[in-house]
């Protein structure tokens, strides 16, 4: 049976008697869905920005054959170019040129002028018409130095940029040329036009002069391919695959947003884990102040009752208020959600703090099925925290509602057999940490999670009846009234203390796991750099490196005991899978090498070369010590036996390392990205610095100690967890303000108790110490319980979660001062909310206060 209209309002309108309970749990459940949705539009945002640049790279390309980050050989290009599945292919040889004395690097793509109208066209170039003029303009692009900039590259790179230590780096364009290096070789371009169709920071040049320039000679990235009329592109990867040397994979243009999106996809669902928790906190908000309310209009809804009002009609009116929370809630959450991710857009791009898509600048848009669906989540928290208040006041007799003190019976009906549902809760996480990742997502993770929170906020009465004992004895009067009425009614800390549960052990659970994580990569940060100096030319995939000839002078230097060089190579396993790092260096030396498992030395019994795999690389391919690993090197699939598995917090989805000596046998190439350098002892490392500067140009190198090193790696991993603090925080916050409504609310169904005090000689200031001791007793027991089960839930996050999610190990570390510190700060400041909270029923006159009694 609905709701007649004027009976709607009856129920509706205690939203507006409650203000500040209706407020605070609409801005809780707008908190929750705001941060879901930012991140999750800031996630879809940047997804398409970086899918439309690679779509306008592709131009009208139907495949694209694409391999090793450093490129492929060339001869596989007239293969496929001359197929009858192939109607046009262009080949590209992409660049990431390093800019001197910058930190920023420009995306340079050798392209074939007379491909690219057909397979390319945003991508070709036009000559600026004061350089070059008639035929010459004409050929302009095909002079070898010839560069054509984007507008927004043309722009960026004539400005100075502000460095991290406040000062300007200085403009990547002078007089007309753009300056570049090749290896720790100045090299310059003379610009000589625009690229109109395309956008973002982006150079275009002839495809033999990048080449030659570059030292890339007979080497390509990838080959955009249009295919012939009637050819699929399904049909087209099943033919010409088996053509593939082992390495190179056909895709379609859109998979490389794809596999974005895979890299991401885990630190994506681990922030929307963190969202969802403050929703759920929220929706523990609307169940305390629901049920509170519940108590103290049961007379009210004793009298519709006795007025023909059914049970059925009751809680229908009661979920009815839960629903419009939800909805108005939800809404507003829907607008601040998409305020939060234009703010997060103009001020970080859609980097989401984890570097998967720096650079992009995304812009925001409103997406109406992503809207939709969190808001039909704030709906639905609003609903389920009203739907067990709404049963208990549906059970309740009219006759005995109608008695004037049942108003104060607040809480949950005192039951039995919570110690039986927090067993049986805590059965079913451990049964879920079991379970294997679902398309890498670790479900049965977060449903361990859910069980664990769950677990914790059931045992809070029994909780209470076990501690409350152990704190009544030898204190003064008003403790022992707080600690009397708290263990009258255990059910009063569930409704008060069920959202300081969920956001105190969502706060210590990231506590610990961001602790453990910082001390373990920190420790990694000291195995992995002990050496004296480390000197870089540039990351892989860009123009610098570090030839035989610059490390025999580094070598020579005085004071330089010894160095040893990586090379790093990102290679193709798979066309499914994301790439794959490769790094070449000395197992031993001036690298070191965190073995979890295994040895340094190669394996005795086996002819193959040694190779040591990430613990990434073992979980996801199946790997021990001792077992056969495939590699595609040199256009090869080279075998080596797995030596060693070593903890790797640089690469997410995989690495492995061989010996320099065995790659440059296997590939011919003896370049190096960094060097690490030994000094002899009592040798200043910055006089060796200052050397190394002195003779390759202080601009052409990055040199650091392994403390600086060490530093920005912390200082980046701290700002990569930022977007977590701050959720933490708004979760602590809900969590409050659910004390703040709760004892608002007690206060209220208590102002007959209180003027009774009042007249056994107990002043305002004294009721209010006595309210704050209350506050303090149920946030005490709150924060307990979500110590013990945000315990748990940092356990899941350290050792299923994160396992599952990045393959990464680590030591737990318990930060227990700064835990201390936040709980006993979080007490406090439940106290002074409750105390501020029941200000206002403690201003009522004594004797009015107990007039309903009479």
């Amino acid at each position: 049976m609905a709701l007649a209209p004027r009976l709607q309002r009856v129920f509706l309108a205690s939203l507006l008697r409650r203000r500040l309970a209706t407020a605070l749990s609409l801005l809780a459940i707008a908190l929750g869905v705001a941060l879901g949705l930012a991140v999750q539009l800031i996630h879809s945002a940047a997804l398409d920005e970086f899918g439309r640049g690679m779509r306008l790279l592709a131009g009208e390309a139907d495949l694209q054959l694409v391999g090793p980050r450093e490129g492929f050989d060339e001869a596989i290009y007239p293969v496929l170019a001359l197929r009858a599945e192939v109607a046009a292919a262009s080949p590209v040889l992409e660049i990431e040129a390093r800019l001197p004395g910058r930190s920023d690097n420009l995306r340079i793509l050798g392209v074939d002028l007379f491909r690219l109208a057909r397979v390319q066209p945003g991508l070709l170039p036009r000559a600026d018409e004061e350089r070059d003029a008639g035929a010459g303009r004409r050929l302009a692009a095909l002079q070898p130095d010839a560069l054509f900039l984007t507008d927004e590259a043309y722009t960026r790179l004539s400005q100075a940029l502000p460095a991290a230590t406040g000062a300007l780096q200085p403009p990547a364009i002078v007089d007309g040329l753009l300056l570049t290096q090749s290896g720790l070789r100045p090299l310059r371009l003379r610009l000589a036009g625009r690229v109109p169709g395309a956008g973002g920071v982006l150079g275009v040049m002839d495809i033999a002069g990048a080449q030659q320039h570059f030292e890339r000679i007979g080497v390509l990235s990838r080959i955009d391919l249009t295919l012939a009329a009637g050819v699929t592109p399904q049909a087209a990867i099943g033919s010409l695959s088996p053509l593939l040397p082992p390495g190179l994979a056909l895709r379609v243009p859109e998979a490389a947003a794809g596999e974005v999106g895979t890299l991401s996809r885990a630190y994506r669902v681990n922030l929307t884990l963190l969202a969802a928790i403050a929703l759920l906190t929220g929706g523990f908000l609307v169940f305390s102040t629901q049920l509170l309310s519940v108590a103290r209009r049961r007379r009210e809804f004793a009298l519709l009752r006795a007025l023909g009002l059914e049970r059925r009609q009751l809680m229908r009116g009661l979920l009815a208020e839960g629903v419009v929370l939800g909805l108005i809630g939800g809404g507003l959450g829907v607008a601040l959600g998409h305020a939060l991710a234009a703010g997060a857009f103009r001020l970080v791009g859609g980097d989401l703090g984890a570097g998967f898509f720096r650079g992009l600048a995304p812009e925001s848009s409103f997406d109406p099925v992503l809207s939709l669906g969190y808001l039909l989540l704030g709906v639905l928290a609003g609903a389920a925290g009203t739907w067990l208040p709404a049963r208990e006041a549906g059970r309740v007799a009219p006759a005995r509602a109608l008695r004037a003190e049942e108003s104060v019976r607040a809480g949950l009906a005192p039951g039995r057999g919570h110690g039986v549902r927090v067993a049986v809760l805590a059965a079913l996480g451990a049964l879920a940490c079991l379970l294997p990742p679902v398309g890498g997502i670790p479900l049965g993770g977060y449903g361990a999670v859910a069980f664990a929170l769950a677990a914790a906020v059931t045992a809070l009465p029994a909780l209470a009846r076990a501690v409350l004992p152990l704190l009544g004895r030898g204190r003064g009067a008003l403790w022992r009234l707080a600690h009397a009425r708290l263990s009258a009614s255990p059910g009063q800390a569930v409704v008060a203390g069920a959202g300081v549960v969920a956001s105190v052990a969502l706060a210590v659970s990231m506590a610990i796991m961001v602790s453990s994580f910082r001390v373990s990569v920190d420790e990694w940060l000291t195995q992995v750099l002990p050496a004296d100096l480390y000197v870089r030319a540039s990351s892989s995939g860009s123009s610098g490196y570090l030839d035989p000839q610059v490390l025999a002078r580094i070598g020579s230097i005085a004071g330089v005991a010894s160095v040893d060089t990586t090379r790093l190579i990102n290679l193709r396993l798979s066309e499914s899978e994301p790439l794959f790092s490769v790094l070449a260096r000395p197992a031993r030396g001036n690298w070191g090498l965190p073995l979890v498992a295994g040895s340094l030395d190669p394996p005795a019994a086996s002819e193959l070369p040694p190779v040591w795999v990430s613990e990434a690389a073992a979980d996801r391919h199946a790997l021990r010590p001792g077992a056969i690993f495939e590699l595609p090197l040199g256009g090869r699939l080279q075998r080596f036996t797995v030596a060693g598995i070593w903890r790797d917090y640089a690469r997410q989805h995989g690495a492995a390392l061989i010996d320099s000596r065995d790659y440059a046998v296997l590939t011919g190439d003896t370049r190096a990205n960094d060097a690490a350098i030994r000094l002899d002892p009592g040798i200043d490392p910055q006089a060796v610095a200052e050397t190394l500067r002195t003779l390759f140009g202080a601009g052409h190198l990055a040199i650091a100690l392994p403390g600086e090193i060490r530093a920005v790696s912390l200082r980046i991993f701290d700002r990569t967890f930022l977007i977590t603090y701050l959720m933490e925080a708004v979760a602590v916050l809900i969590g409050l303000f659910g004390i703040a409504t709760t004892f608002a609310a007690l206060a209220t169904t208590r102002q007959g108790e209180f003027g009774m005090l009042r007249h056994l000689g107990l002043t305002r200031t004294e009721i209010g110490r006595l309210i704050a001791a209350e506050g303090a007793l149920t946030a005490g027991l709150g924060v307990l319980a979500g110590l013990i089960g945000g315990g748990a839930i940092a356990w899941v996050l350290v050792e299923v979660i994160n396992r599952q999610s990045f393959h990464w190990s680590m030591e737990l570390a318990v930060p227990w001062a700064a835990l201390g510190v936040f709980s006993a700060s979080l007490v406090g400041l439940a106290a002074v909310v409750a105390r501020l909270a029941g200000r206002q029923a403690m201003q009522r006159s004594a004797v009015l206060a107990v007039k309903a009694d009479w």
